[in-house]
């Protein structure tokens, strides 16, 4: 799906956290912090910098910015700065869990109950005592 520029601008305002401090200004050698919140995103190829009213999508060219044009393709920077909507954690989607060989499956399932399988210092394997954990109040 292509987007023009303006769209992904409108797109991705809300998706930058805002911050301050981000805007700077130098006159000689001084350099002063504009005291406004700013929301900003950037990878290698693009920058989005959006704040108050007006938000611009930049091309990043070897040492500069270049702003782009409100109807130019904008679907290879969307797809650079949009932030991540999988989940971060937990099992990916697609991975069939580990199986385990039958011989050791059927030891496990000798192991009596309220024990676990553990390892000592020297490297055997030895049972250990499950622990049990009760309810704050008991």
């Amino acid at each position: 799906m292509s987007k023009n520029v303006q769209e992904v601008k409108n797109s991705l305002k809300f998706k930058a956290d805002e911050k301050e401090g981000l805007l700077t200004v130098r006159f000689g050698v001084k350099k002063f912090v504009i005291p406004h919140k700013a929301r900003m995103m950037s990878d290698g190829k693009f920058m989005f910098l959006s704040f108050g009213a007006s938000s611009e999508l930049y091309e990043v060219d070897g040492k500069g910015l270049n702003a782009m044009d409100k109807a130019a393709d904008g679907s290879a920077a969307y797809e650079a700065l949009k932030p991540s909507t999988r989940k971060k954690r937990g099992t990916k989607k697609g991975k069939s869990a580990v199986e385990l060989p039958a011989a050791l499956a059927e030891a496990l399932k000798n192991l009596p109950a309220g024990y676990r399988l553990g390892v000592a210092p020297d490297g055997t394997p030895k049972l250990v005592k499950t622990r049990t954990r009760r309810k704050k109040g008991e």
